[in-house]
């Protein structure tokens, strides 16, 4: 008899630990995951020294009760691969510049191309 009350309470702890994870999960992907933003307004881009990447930066506007943001998606003009690697809040411009093949320096932002993001929600 308890070995069965172990087996339900195991199984019961799994299905609630399961289901706390898919909420968790969800809610950083629902309003956290800066992949999911797309640029609106296109306003400058700038290619790293060997050519490889490209960063585009794009004015994005959220509407009569939020201030504009700036998007930078970074894109492998090898592979064709792209992906968000800045977000900031309550900017208008994008002064952008290579550092070297890999970092780029972004509103006074550095960045590491390859692993790094910003994004102001977790500055």
């Amino acid at each position: 008899m308890k070995q069965i009350t172990k087996k339900r309470l195991a199984t019961a702890f799994i299905i609630f630990a399961a289901t706390i994870g898919g909420i968790v999960y969800f809610i950083n992907w629902a309003f956290y995951d800066i992949q999911r933003i797309r640029g609106q307004e296109y306003i400058t881009e700038a290619t790293s020294p060997n050519g490889t990447y490209t960063v585009t930066a794009s004015l994005n506007n959220g509407g009569a009760t939020t201030g504009y943001a700036i998007l930078g998606t970074l894109k492998n003009n090898k592979s064709g691969k792209s992906k968000n690697i800045y977000w900031r809040y309550h900017c208008e411009k994008a002064d952008m510049e290579w550092l070297n093949d890999e970092t780029i320096k972004i509103n006074g932002v550095e960045l590491k191309v390859k692993n790094e993001v910003y994004d102001y929600r977790m500055d």
